[in-house]
């Protein structure tokens, strides 16, 4: 739709809000351009670029009891909190496929963000066709701790959060003037250091760059939280965020809160609709 770009940000089961939102905003026939996900962001804008809406919240919610899907028991077994198998290999090729053609065919561009292990900076990719490319999903949504590392081209990364959680400045130096952002945490939220600096210091020792990447993490989004502010006054982004603190967390298990926070961004989404065609056609 127009010059104007379309992104999401992550935050683990809290993307349950952003399932809500691009839901309505595929059952209103609304398909930006461009779309940049970063981590869940990544994983719901898969559906909303294959137009499934209703595909983000039968994954999120219908395996929360099989441990394959996210466990203890798969962190121990496999080292990824999140089955990778799973997730993105049993999930959408047998169990709720994914319809790879449908993406194919979008005349749309994906930028999917990874952070770079190695540089501890983003990775921006554009996959073409994400049949056999969901490694590059899965590196994004690879949470630090809870998951092994992914190879993407020969380079080990993580979670895109870490490098670009809300990479607005990149979608405006891709050239977009309008940008309509979906975040995950509630207008106020201010990002703090991250009190598992030990455990990253440990974990990552090998990998300096990323360590340096985490331990400054909160300046990049709370840097970015003020760009935000600064292109909504300027009246150049669109921001959908949670009304309230949401009530799940970042790893939930109880399927009703989840779709209760689903539920809550289809709502808020359906009331700005008219707003957002007007800025989108403006």
């Amino acid at each position: 739709m127009g010059n104007a770009a379309l992104i999401l940000e992550g935050g683990g089961m809290r993307g349950l809000y952003t399932v809500g939102v691009t839901d309505c905003l595929l059952d209103h026939g609304i398909l930006l351009r461009d779309v940049y996900g970063v981590s869940a962001g990544a994983c719901q804008g898969c559906n909303y670029l294959s137009g499934q809406a209703g595909r983000g919240e039968r994954i999120w919610t219908d395996y929360l009891d099989d441990w394959r899907y996210c466990s203890v028991h798969s962190l121990i077994r496999t080292g990824d909190l999140f089955g990778a198998q799973m997730c993105y290999d049993l999930i959408p090729n047998q169990y709720d496929p994914y319809d790879y053609d449908a993406y194919r065919r979008r005349v749309n561009r994906f930028t999917v963000v990874v952070t770079n292990c190695l540089t501890g900076q983003a990775e921006y990719f554009c996959p073409d066709d994400l049949r056999g490319h969901m490694n590059i999903v899965r590196a994004s949504a690879s949470l630090p701790l809870v998951s092994n590392m992914v190879d993407v081209d020969g380079v080990p990364c993580l979670d895109g959060g870490v490098a670009d959680a809300i990479p607005l400045a990149k979608s405006i130096a891709d050239g977009h003037v309008k940008n309509v952002l979906v975040l995950t945490r509630e207008g106020g939220y201010r990002k703090e250091p991250d009190g598992a600096m030990r455990l990253y210091e440990l974990k990552y020792r090998r990998f300096p760059a990323l360590v340096e990447a985490l331990r400054t993490r909160h300046e990049r989004y709370n840097a970015a939280l003020d760009l935000i502010a600064a292109e909504e006054a300027a009246g150049r982004a669109f921001v959908f965020r949670p009304a309230v603190k949401p009530d799940v967390g970042r790893v939930e298990k109880d399927a009703a809160r989840l779709r209760a926070l689903r539920d809550a961004g289809y709502a808020q989404a359906e009331g700005a609709i008219d707003a957002l065609k007007a800025f989108l056609e403006d």
